[in-house]
């Protein structure tokens, strides 16, 4: 049976990957970026979650069966928590009424292995919060001090990010409606956005050294792409709240063998 997807940052990446392979195999999609998608909307305003959200669902036909998030900047500007933390859950708040519609809604966002970086732990308790106007006031005073200390607006919205979906995922309006919400941790993936990082030897290193990967390196977006879908297909009936770091071994590499101790 076809099914319904919403799919963000759909014109290029992932997204553009994402919405490609769905459609290959047969699925509707509606997608949703700046440009050049079912949708177009500026995901960093109030306004433009609210409207993009009215337009997908209508052109979904008033039922959506799964969203897959994965519009996302990493840039150094205070925009980048406005897109990638309140752009993903501000929408998907607007678009829960047309997901618990279908008979077997699910909601996967993309995540990031950053979220395990130096971060402002301010502005993550900021956007947990809700305060967009806090945390871009956060993210204005880091970026003012230019773009090493900047780019903590970029983990720091990850973090955010993957704290909101563990936290909602078992909440009644998720669990208790039937939706398992979950997230997907990339590690470096070959797109328009690491393109400039990876293109001289000194940026390679720079972020081989942040992001090691020792299962076959960089990734192309189809690796996160396969796992975006399963996540969003009707198999996935149990899942809840994770955040899944396919990241080539990045996650591991960093925080080891032992993520269990803090508890005994």
């Amino acid at each position: 049976m076809t099914r319904t997807y919403v799919v963000t940052g759909s014109a290029s990446g992932i997204g553009a990957t994402t919405a490609a392979l769905l459609r290959d195999r047969g699925e509707r999609v509606v997608g949703i970026d700046l440009r050049g998608a079912e949708v177009e909307a500026d995901l960093s305003t109030p306004d433009g979650r609210r409207d993009a959200a009215v337009r997908a669902t209508e052109l979904a036909g008033g039922t959506i069966d799964a969203v897959i998030a994965c519009a996302g900047i990493s840039a150094p500007i205070p925009a980048t928590i406005s897109v990638n933390f309140f752009g993903v859950t501000e929408l998907l708040d607007h678009l829960r009424p047309a997901l618990v519609g279908s008979p077997a809604p699910r909601v996967a966002v993309v995540s990031s292995m950053a979220s395990l970086q130096p971060h402002s732990g301010e502005m993550v308790e900021a956007a947990l919060r809700g305060d967009e106007t806090e945390a871009l006031r956060i993210a204005e005073e880091l970026t003012a001090q230019g773009p090493e200390v900047g780019y903590l607006v970029y983990p720091s919205s990850k973090r955010a990010l993957a704290r909101w979906v563990r936290r909602q995922s078992i909440t009644p309006e998720w669990a208790g409606a039937g939706i398992p919400l979950n997230a997907v941790a990339p590690g470096t993936v070959l797109t328009p956005m690491t393109a400039g990082l990876l293109e001289t030897p000194e940026g390679r290193a720079m972020v081989d050294a942040a992001v090691p990967m020792p299962l076959n390196g960089h990734q192309p977006p189809e690796s996160i792409a396969n796992l975006l879908i399963w996540l969003t297909g009707v198999e996935n009936t149990h899942m809840a709240g994770q955040v899944i770091y396919d990241d080539g071994g990045a996650d591991v590499s960093l925080r080891g063998d032992d993520i269990w101790s803090w508890n005994d």
